[in-house]
Order: C-alpha cells, then structure tokens, then sequence
C-alpha cells in the first residue's frame, strides 16, 4: 500500500473472527448487571425490613410514653381542679360564716335593744304622765326618695294604764329657697289626718313607707305626742334626718 504524505497513518491488527466469544462476553456482561441489580434489591429489601422494623418499635415505644404522659398531665388536672373546689368551698365557708357572725351580732343587738326598751317600759319614771317617745327610724328601700320609717311611743309606769291621746308628725326641709313643713299624712298612703291617734297600755308602733316629693330637701323630723285627759302632757321630741341602710 502507497502511502500518503502528510496524514498520520493507523496501525491495522488482523485478528480472528470468533462470533461465540463475542456473545459469551455479552451474556457475561448482562449476567453480571441482572446480579448485581439482584444483589441491590435483596440488600434493600432486608435493609427497609430492618430499619421498619425498628421505626415500628420506636413508635410502639412513643405511643407507651404518650398514654402515660396523658395519664399523668390528667391526674395533674385532677388536681387542680380538686384545689380550686377546695379553695372555692372554703371561701365559701368562710363568707357563710362571716355573713352567720354578722347576722348574729346584728340579732344580740337588737335583742339588746328589746331588752332595753321592754326594762324601760317596767321602770318606775318621773314622767307622771309615762308618756314618751322612743326610737325612731328611717330607713332606705334602695329607691330614690323612698323610705320606711317606724316610730315607737311608749308609756313609761309602774301601774300601767290605758293611755289616749294623738300624735303629729312633720317634715321639715326646703324646697329650694323656700322653708317647707311636711305632715307625715302628705307622703305616706299610711296615715289619713294631721293628728295620729294614740291608744295603747305599753307602747304603740307607727310604722310605714314614706316618699317624699322631687326637690325637697328634707332636715329634721318634729313630733309632738300628747294624751288626753285633766292630767295630759304634751311631749316634743326633734330627729336629725338620718337615713339607715336596709
């Protein structure tokens, strides 16, 4: 063969032609793939069983610390709630008991009171007559100019006997600039006359409800009991308008 300058010439190899050989290497070569494919699944496959496995026992593991973590944050709540129904009862008891001793001390000193009023009644005085008056109250309802009073006269004698006479009640106050009297029958359905009568052996109560009207202010109450007969009395007795709360 002539060869031509300036090329760079290949070295040729004359070899046997062996189709067999050619085939065995490729079925080698494929044999080798398909195995080591194999090889990749079953490591795999034992790999994922492996680590599932252990992923399922951690699980289990997370679960079992779960339910007890439940059970001990609702034993805790429990207890909470056991306290704070504890601490409500006793606050309670304890308001009860207060509101009892209040009650109570509001009861001894009305007893006291009674005892007081009822000694007085069974006292020898130097009023001939015995007549007097006594307490008097006027007391809130919790609506504006709306009160309850209640007034006591009694006779004060070691021989007691039937007592006549009357008793006038009047307000006294200002309706703005202006000095106003108001008798007792003009704010209180309760009484119908200027003049209240009075008959009683011990004492007698005169009790109601009283409204007084928009504008006036009121001051002081007067009253003015007299009894009746050759020997009567007459006995005044002033009262700063004090309001008690109900």
């Amino acid at each position: 063969m002539t060869a031509v300058k300036g090329s760079k010439q290949q070295r040729m190899v004359v070899v046997p032609f062996r189709p067999w050989l050619r085939l065995a290497i490729t079925v080698a070569i494929v044999g080798a793939l398909v195995a080591s494919n194999w090889g990749s699944y079953f490591f795999g496959l034992t790999s994922g069983q492996s680590q599932q496995a252990v992923a399922i026992a951690e699980r289990d593991q997370f679960r079992g610390q779960l339910v007890e973590k439940v059970e001990i944050i609702d034993g805790l709540r429990q207890e909470v709630a056991n306290l704070k129904l504890g601490a409500q009862v006793d606050r309670k008891a304890s308001e009860d008991v207060r509101a009892e001793v209040i009650d109570l001390k509001a009861q001894i000193a009305a007893l006291k009171e009674d005892i007081s009023f009822y000694r007085g009644l069974m006292s020898p005085t130097d009023n001939k007559s015995g007549l007097t008056i006594g307490s008097l109250n006027v007391i809130s309802t919790g609506v504006a100019r709306h009160y309850e009073y209640k007034l006591v006269v009694q006779q004060l004698a070691t021989n007691h006997k039937m007592l006549n006479g009357y008793l006038t009640f009047n307000i006294f106050g200002r309706q703005g600039e202006q000095l106003l009297t108001l008798p007792l029958k003009d704010v209180s359905d309760k009484v119908s006359y200027d003049r209240i009568k009075l008959r009683f052996k011990y004492f007698q109560t005169i009790e109601g409800r009283l409204v007084l009207p928009e504008g006036f202010e009121p001051e002081r109450i007067e009253l003015v009991a007299k009894s009746n007969g050759d020997k009567g009395v007459a006995v005044e007795k002033k009262f700063g308008w004090l309001v008690q709360e109900s």
